[in-house]
């Protein structure tokens, strides 16, 4: 990075286990592929090839290898996991993996039911052989899951071997850590990480509002995940306070003293 920019946060250099950004490619090209990764491929750490998209997208090999060879992480969705494990067909999935050259996998359950420990067995299982993300939290609006039960499922799940926990968003943004609104469940956030490590986590926040919420609570490295191909530099931009969104956030006081914005609807204080 060519520049003289003081006060920008430090970003750790890959690979590495925090500020880590998934993107989700939900059906890209080669040509697409080539082009993302021409621009991001240094700010990129993992690839998750969307829900069951790695077996309906054409040239599926060919663009994993580019993935791998720009140095990321490539896995499939959870969602195809689930589309085997509901089959029965567990060892067709490990060898349709395996064929494809794929080192990592996640695990879910977010539109089946597995019961957890049947789920962390799996992760056990699959961790021998593969790197393993696990999924917590439901793709359906209505099911709730309670801020112990999360912690839990988080905390077996880690202890059965996988890399990271993903809070669960869909591409929506607005199930599992959110409200139908999109807005965060804080006070589950907060219940979460008052038992799990934030560098365990990977949290999905694929709207511009989430990823600034996080930010501005978790600093520049939190784990973000479910970004969209074209959101990786605006994403960047806003972990290095390069948007006005965190414009003021690694700044010291004295240097934002009497130049931030006021509305004008803000009360102001009389000299």
């Amino acid at each position: 990075m060519n520049h003289n920019l003081t006060h920008l946060p430090e970003r750790p250099a890959k690979p590495r286990e925090s500020g880590l950004t998934m993107v989700m490619d939900k059906g890209l090209s080669l040509r697409q592929a080539e082009d993302f990764l021409e621009v991001n491929a240094d700010k990129v750490d993992l690839l998750k090839l969307g829900f069951g998209t790695s077996i309906a997208t054409p040239n599926v090999k060919e663009k994993i290898k580019l993935y791998h060879d720009a140095g990321l992480m490539v896995y499939p969705g959870g969602t195809l996991f689930e589309a085997f494990f509901v089959r029965s067909q567990l060892d067709d999935y490990l060898r349709f993996v395996d064929d494809l050259g794929l080192e990592t996998v996640e695990v879910s359950d977010g539109s089946m039911v597995i019961d957890e420990q049947v789920k962390c067995e799996m992760i056990s299982r699959l961790a021998k052989n593969y790197r393993v993300l696990s999924e917590v939290g439901s793709k359906e609006a209505g099911i709730l899951i309670s801020p112990n039960k999360w912690t839990s499922m988080m905390e077996q799940e880690l202890a059965a071997g996988s890399w990271k926990v993903i809070a669960e968003a869909r591409e929506s943004g607005n199930v599992g850590i959110y409200r139908p609104n999109g807005t965060a469940h804080t006070a589950l956030v907060r219940r979460i990480l008052a038992k799990v490590q934030l560098e365990d986590i990977l949290w999905e926040a694929p709207k511009k509002p989430q990823q600034v919420w996080f930010l501005k609570q978790f600093g520049a490295n939190v784990n973000l995940g479910n970004i969209g191909p074209h959101d990786v530099i605006p994403l960047e931009c806003l972990r290095l306070g390069l948007r006005g969104d965190t414009f003021f956030d690694h700044l010291p006081a004295e240097m934002a003293e009497g130049v931030r914005q006021i509305p004008e609807d803000a009360e102001v204080e009389d000299d």
